[in-house]
């Protein structure tokens, strides 16, 4: 059962608290899991038990996203602070230096994580950050769609649609390759998250002009990819790899921008090696 923890963050208007509520499975060395842009997660359940044989498994909502609060009035979501607010939840969990796996934004502040040095190691599916202008562009006008899609749908359409694998494709299909996988229970959920997500519009704000241009240095770094991506393109996935020359890169045939689910095996298997 999910559970909600508070902590306090350093900011540029002094101590804030914040709260955040996440799911934590298993025994092992620590793996924190990091959501996407209007997800939760629940993103993470197809791979959760997998991870949860051999790890400490820590899937959080990222703060304005799922069942956590918005960060206080005036914080901003910029990398560095909800990279600050993920190493302080950590440290309230009593975890030190956990392994780190994120997707999309989640993959970029695990990076973010790993080039501060606060994790063991870093397995990013489809980062964020590596993207040409008009890569960004393309990405977060779907994004925006999507949100509007979900927000303008009634519920009990969202409940016919997720009934049938061809209305959860109309669902959930940007973000998915195979999205009949996705349970209808699963699909009504995650267009629930994307409809009430009050970190959205912030978010995206803060990464406009975002790049990720560092090395990741003294960190074991792999970067995976779906080949059937339609958000990020997995071109990226070599530009990131120029980036952090000593990355690991993973093709994930078959799986589209949020793999978990497209085929949980694979990217379970993966996230064991990266963090191994």
């Amino acid at each position: 059962m999910a559970a909600e923890i508070s902590f306090s963050i350093e900011t540029a208007r002094g101590s804030r608290t914040l709260s955040v509520t996440y799911e934590r499975r298993g025994t092992g060395e620590p793996l924190l899991l990091l959501h996407g842009i209007g997800h939760h997660w629940q993103a993470w359940e197809p791979v959760m038990d997998i991870l949860a044989a051999d790890r400490d498994v820590v899937a959080v909502d990222l703060p304005g996203f799922g069942a956590s609060p918005a960060l206080p009035d005036g914080v901003p979501y910029d990398l560095g602070t909800v990279s600050t607010a993920l190493a302080a939840f950590c440290a309230a969990l009593g975890i030190e230096r956990p392994h780190a796996a994120g997707n999309s934004l989640g993959g970029l502040l695990a990076l973010e994580l790993g080039r501060e040095k606060l994790v063991r190691s870093v397995t990013a599916l489809s980062p964020a950050g590596f993207w040409s202008q008009a890569e960004r562009r393309y990405a977060f006008t779907t994004l925006r769609a999507m949100r509007v899609g979900a927000r303008s749908m009634p519920m009990p359409m969202i409940e016919r649609l997720s009934r049938s694998a061809a209305g959860r494709t109309a669902l959930v299909s940007t973000i998915y390759a195979r999205p009949g996988r996705r349970s209808p229970e699963a699909a009504v959920a995650e267009t629930r998250a994307l409809r009430g997500a009050t970190g959205f519009h912030e978010t995206l704000a803060a990464g406009i002009d975002v790049l990720f241009t560092d090395d990741v240095r003294d960190v074991p770094v792999t970067i995976a990819w779906g080949t059937r991506d339609r958000l990020l393109l997995r071109r990226q996935g070599l530009r990131a790899k120029h980036v952090i020359p000593r990355a690991r890169l993973v093709r994930l045939p078959g799986c589209g921008h949020v793999p978990m689910s497209d085929d949980p095996g694979l990217v379970a298997r993966v996230l064991l090696d990266g963090s191994a």
